[in-house]
């Protein structure tokens, strides 16, 4: 055997699977949105964006000392 034939990595020498499908974006479109899921959509933005996020409290003491 040669050093070429022996070197050769076996799992390269199949050919590529075909790329999936679903990587190709050619097929359905989405549906456009009505006026009010547009106008919901942008009410919901400006409530997250407006809304300052809950925190916890934090506690000064260590959680053993807590209880």
């Amino acid at each position: 055997m040669s050093s070429t034939e022996r070197d050769v990595d076996h799992a390269l020498a199949y050919p590529e699977p075909p790329a999936s499908p679903l990587w190709h974006r050619h097929g359905a479109q989405a549906w456009p949105l009505t006026d009010a899921e547009k106008k919901r959509n942008r009410e919901l933005l400006v409530l997250a964006q407006h809304t300052p996020r809950p925190r916890s409290p934090r506690t000064t003491k260590p959680l053993a000392e807590a209880s």
